[in-house]
């Protein structure tokens, strides 16, 4: 498994103690998401209500999509559609 970088909007890095940036492993969404939860305990929570970005695809709800190795991932803040 190699790395991807994960990017996070200023109103996540609360939750993130102030990180923007940072390389996780991990093979798919679900697996990114338990790692991030490792290593900031409280954010899986956080990140349920937050959209994603891999590579530029908006995906709402990303949590079985794969990441190939050297993706980026980029949280933002959910849009409610109507």
């Amino acid at each position: 498994m190699q790395k991807v970088k994960v990017v996070f909007p200023d109103h996540l890095t609360a939750n993130t103690n102030g990180v923007r940036e940072t390389e996780i492993e991990c093979g798919n969404y679900r697996g990114l998401v338990r790692a991030l939860e490792a290593k900031w305990p409280g954010i899986e929570e956080v990140l349920t209500k937050t959209a994603v970005a891999i590579n530029g695809q908006i995906y709402q709800d990303a949590w079985l999509e794969p990441i190939a190795p050297g993706s980026e991932v980029f949280f933002m803040e959910r849009i409610e559609g109507g």
